[in-house]
């Protein structure tokens, strides 16, 4: 089995910014693309930013120029800078990844999220 773990949510004033950070562990081959998506209250879980095990980056529109993501493929972990952060990025943001176990089997893996609140 493969798990992530997410970490560093918490509660920020608007303009401010946080780092969550995502460790994958367990019988991990290789990691493909891994990424953060986020779900509102009442919204649907949508795509904030991924990338890919060569470091190509795309982000939601939403959070460009705002957000940025990068990972250490040696610890298996992926990051995301939130910087000038709204209101509105208020979400449980969640923790994404493609990996190959080490029977070779290509498994979908999700965190089990971490609260952001930004307050006005």
């Amino acid at each position: 089995q493969v798990q992530l773990v997410e970490s560093g949510g918490g509660l920020v004033q608007a303009g401010g910014s946080l780092r969550l950070s995502c460790a994958a562990s367990g019988s991990i081959f290789s990691i493909n693309a891994m990424g953060w998506y986020r779900q509102a209250p009442g919204k649907q879980r949508e795509l904030v930013a991924r990338i890919t095990s060569v470091g190509s980056t795309n982000y939601a529109d939403s959070v460009k120029g705002r957000f940025s993501i990068s990972r250490d493929n040696a610890k298996n972990t992926v990051f995301l800078e939130m910087n000038s952060l709204k209101p509105e990025d208020t979400a449980v943001y969640y923790c994404n990844a493609g990996a190959l176990d080490v029977n070779y089997r290509y498994l979908e893996v999700w965190g089990q999220g971490t609260l952001v609140t930004v307050s006005s």
